[in-house]
């Protein structure tokens, strides 16, 4: 599920280099709030707590209730950033820990 949330973000976040209208990217906001907030919750279930607050500063970063005016072109930089490590981090091996 995790792999198919980061993927399905990063392919919404890549979308917003297209020419959208405002509620396309409103709504990328509402989405990518919550689907860090899943993978912060899953993350700390894990004890990854690097993860946690990476996925907190991004939820935080996308927040929709009061805005972080960047301008199109930075938030187009961090939409392709962010999708690019999305995807990286859903289809790199899983670290095996042995003991």
């Amino acid at each position: 599920m995790e792999k198919m949330l980061k993927t399905l973000l990063a392919v919404l976040l890549f979308l917003c280099l297209a020419p959208m209208p405002y509620g396309y990217y409103q709504g990328i906001r509402f989405t990518a709030l919550i689907v860090f907030a899943v993978l912060a919750f899953q993350a700390n279930a894990r004890k990854q707590s690097a993860e946690v607050v990476v996925y907190i500063a991004l939820a935080l970063l996308f927040q929709p209730f009061q805005k972080i005016a960047l301008g199109r072109t930075l938030w187009n930089v961090v939409d392709v950033l962010v999708g690019i490590g999305l995807l990286i981090s859903a289809w790199k091996s899983p670290k095996k820990i042995s003991h």
